[in-house]
């Protein structure tokens, strides 16, 4: 029993041996399963996008509270990603590992990638149909509603360049609260090394591509079908795209190269293959 409810954790370099061999099964997932996992991801992250949202529409809380307090809610999209499973974009940049160490194929990669982004977007898409639909928006006397534009613009106003580092970044703390998740043994184990770097990350203001799927769809159809002020009129899906592929191209940067691509340098690189764990 000791083996299965032991409370020593994995060491780095066996999380980089399970990482090369999850990789290879998720890249030869099913169509049809790779499809419904990334739905349900892009769902699960639009999920923490809501009640970040919900805890930003206080106006009593003070800059530092909300942006700690949202983060923290907003880790409940990984977590949920992490322990009742699903394919997430951005934290399937680490399979970029497996590919490294000559697991997998870069066609096979790069396909993966793009299902599970696509699906991702579907996902997160159509929870933002659904909560639009549900009045949610509604809530606290139109707050919640007004934030999710509010959120939506300043996103849409960042320069390239910006929107690109600051998805570098937000990727770099995603893909280490996954490392750190698969050195977990328990549900709870999982949990704590999830919410630090997820909180950090939100409350920082980086930018996570999957969750703007979720956030600036919602405040384009809040635009489109309630009523708003003139001011907000300013959110349009050409505005999304343009913001969205830096975020994309400095997610990638940022889980494949600064945090996947260094752990193999560090553990699966063949001269590093005989290295002792710890």
């Amino acid at each position: 029993m000791s083996g299965i409810f032991g409370f020593d954790a994995y060491s780095p370099k066996e999380i980089a041996q399970r990482i090369d061999q999850v990789a290879v099964v998720k890249v030869n997932l099913p169509f049809l399963s790779m499809l419904m996992l990334g739905m349900l991801a892009g769902a699960f992250i639009g999920l923490g996008g809501l009640a970040f949202v919900l805890v930003k529409s206080d106006p009593s809380l003070s800059f530092a509270s909300s942006q700690l307090l949202g983060g923290l809610m907003f880790s409940l999209g990984l977590i949920l990603v992490v322990v009742a499973g699903a394919e997430l974009f951005t934290g399937n940049n680490l399979i970029v590992m497996a590919w490294a160490d000559g697991k997998i194929t870069f066609v096979k990669l790069l396909q993966s990638w793009c299902v599970v982004c696509i699906a991702n977007f579907i996902g997160a898409l159509g929870l933002a149909i659904l909560v639009y639909l549900s009045g949610h928006t509604e809530m606290n006397d139109g707050r919640i509603a007004q934030q999710y534009i509010d959120i939506a613009i300043a996103k849409n106003s960042l320069s390239f360049s910006s929107a690109f580092f600051r998805g570098v970044l937000c990727n770099i703390l995603v893909c280490m609260a996954v490392w750190m998740a698969l050195a977990g043994r328990s549900v709870v184990d999982k949990v704590v090394a999830v919410v630090f770097p997820i909180t950090l990350f939100v409350a920082a203001g980086f930018e996570h591509s999957i969750a703007n799927m979720y956030l600036i769809p919602v405040a384009i159809l809040i635009q489109q079908f309630s009523v708003v002020e003139e001011a907000s009129l300013m959110i349009s899906w050409g505005g999304f795209v343009y913001h969205l592929l830096p975020v994309i191209a400095g997610n990638l940067v940022g889980g494949s190269v600064l945090v996947g691509l260094v752990y193999h340098v560090i553990y699966r690189h063949p001269k590093h293959h005989k290295r002792r764990d710890y």
